[in-house]
């Protein structure tokens, strides 16, 4: 619940901090702001002049939520948790999980159940997404963002931050993470869901993404360690359509050629997943 992370809240246009008020239906700083909670539990802290855009869509949320509670993504989701767990044993866990471009709040919950003593943040632009993400774990609140703006996160406040197939702004990162904190990074490999992109037509990976992220992230974050994690998935047409109809290729695909492309695939049909989980600390502050 957003009380559980309201102590690490900052006013995005002052960046005091954000107390709820006696209803608990509203965040407010000294400077005399004050911002509501939707109904669905989520808060926008978006400054008056940030990213007006939504980012997913309704559309593209269904179909991941669809998609992740059917199972496919289960060894990401299962990694993750293994690396987030595994960088805090046997130490105490984190106080704070940032998921930055959380989405439903998938994976954070999972996480969240590897580390029984945290509380998590999801961050994400868009507000049908975070209707689900504000439900999706007893211990973690939604707040409405722009990734590429300062983050309404007091500095040093996150032991740990998650960062799924979303945007890296790896100075605001940087700057939230405790010292020695560490950054967990999901990110594709050039195998992918690589039997779609050759039948469909979809946007392939670059193979100097791994190379280009981590000298993206360099001033601010150091590698720990990477891993592989590849599975095969026989997904229904439906299955298909809904991966597709998830992630950037939603904005470069048209519905009329995406269904033609898939009647003509086996069903169900062979894919792979293969995603690098790479583990990053906070480099030293000056």
């Amino acid at each position: 619940m957003l009380r559980d992370i309201e102590r690490y809240l900052t006013c995005p246009h002052c960046a005091l901090g954000l107390v709820l008020d006696a209803t608990g239906r509203t965040l407010r700083c000294p400077g005399g702001h004050a911002f509501d909670l939707a109904k669905q539990g989520y808060v926008s802290l978006l400054p008056g002049d940030a990213h007006t855009g939504t980012g997913d869509t309704a559309e593209m949320v269904a179909a991941r939520a669809d998609f992740l509670a059917a199972g496919h993504y289960r060894p990401i989701a299962a990694a993750l948790a293994e690396a987030a767990a595994a960088c805090f044993a046997p130490d105490p866990g984190p106080g704070l999980v940032v998921d930055l471009g959380a989405g439903t709040g998938h994976y954070l919950a999972q996480v969240l159940d590897a580390l029984p003593g945290a509380a998590g943040a999801a961050l994400d632009i868009s507000k049908f997404a975070l209707r689900r993400a504000a439900k999706a774990h007893p211990r973690a609140g939604a707040v409405v963002c722009d990734a590429w703006r300062p983050l309404p996160l007091a500095a040093g406040c996150a032991d740990l931050v998650l960062n799924v197939f979303a945007p890296r702004n790896g100075a605001e990162i940087h700057r939230v993470l405790s010292p020695g904190g560490r950054l967990l990074l999901v990110s594709p490999t050039t195998r992918h869901l690589g039997e779609l992109v050759g039948a469909l037509g979809l946007l392939s990976v670059d193979e100097e993404k791994d190379r280009r992220i981590d000298q993206k992230l360099s001033p601010w974050l150091t590698p720990v360690s990477s891993r592989e994690v590849e599975f095969a998935l026989a997904l229904s047409h439906r299955d298909a359509a809904e991966v597709v109809g998830m992630g950037p290729n939603a904005w470069h695909t048209e519905p009329a050629r995406l269904a033609a492309g898939l009647a003509g695939l086996p069903e169900p049909v062979a894919v792979t997943g293969s995603v690098r989980v790479a583990v990053y600390r906070a480099a030293d502050r000056d």
